[in-house]
């Protein structure tokens, strides 16, 4: 049972993979495009890599203000969340996100990645991180409230 976990930005998508005990999570890729609009092609990737992967769900990073509340991000959020079941057709679960960029951010920095290598991969450790604490969430046998 592997799971797919997105970080979605206005420019890129981060992208992970559990191991098939859902376990712990891998970054796999970064989707970029030029249009913030233009999401054909990321979907058609992200489509590509839950069928190789057999994916059973997707874990989408849900990017709440500091004080919980939901602004223009989480809206298109929510949208995409929408177009990935519509095209996919596996359950798309919201994670919350916060504070993931800057923990990215702080491994790549303790793993002594360059400053200028960072950008290139941060994202992907990103939607790893946020893949992880849902796995970690789910094998606590904890519900969870808000889906």
């Amino acid at each position: 049972m592997r799971i797919i976990g997105l970080d979605y930005g206005s420019k890129t998508v981060g992208v992970a993979v559990s191991d098939e005990l859902g376990l712990t999570a891998q970054g796999l890729e970064t989707i970029t495009r030029e249009d913030e609009n233009k999401l054909r092609k990321t979907l058609r990737r992200i489509e590509e890599l839950a069928a190789a992967y057999q994916a059973e769900a997707i874990v989408l990073g849900l990017p709440k203000n500091m004080n919980n509340t939901s602004g223009e991000r989480v809206q298109r959020c929510e949208e995409f969340k929408e177009m990935l079941e519509r095209r996919i057709g596996i359950p798309v679960h919201f994670w919350d996100e916060r504070l993931t960029t800057v923990a990215a951010e702080r491994v790549l920095m303790e793993s002594g990645v360059r400053r200028e290598n960072r950008k290139e991969v941060i994202d992907k450790v990103a939607a790893a991180l946020i893949l992880q604490g849902y796995l970690d969430w789910k094998s606590n046998g904890v519900e969870k409230k808000d889906d």
